[in-house]
């Protein structure tokens, strides 16, 4: 196998392992959004297709609930504001 291909392994067990989203596991092991995304969604499919749908049900699960992270981190950060004026 090739560096791409085990990097995709890596971080697709990371993934499944962890719950993480894309952009956690990208700042983890310092490559970019796009190549992690690449690397799990295309690459692994034909490398490791039991590990690839795993990884699908974790950034499906992570893609529904990417608002409420959302919305935590604008009221995070409205505290922040708050917390600072005092």
């Amino acid at each position: 196998m090739d560096r791409a291909q085990d990097r995709a392994i890596i971080i697709g067990r990371h993934i499944v392992e962890t719950g993480d989203t894309v952009r956690a596991a990208a700042e983890k092991f310092g490559v970019s959004k796009s190549t992690v995304h690449k690397d799990v969604s295309y690459r692994l499919e034909y490398i490791n297709p039991a590990l690839w749908r795993e990884v699908k049900t974790v950034l499906e699960k992570n893609k529904s609930e990417r608002h409420l992270r959302g919305g935590e981190a604008t009221r995070q950060k409205y505290l922040d504001i708050a917390e600072a004026k005092r």
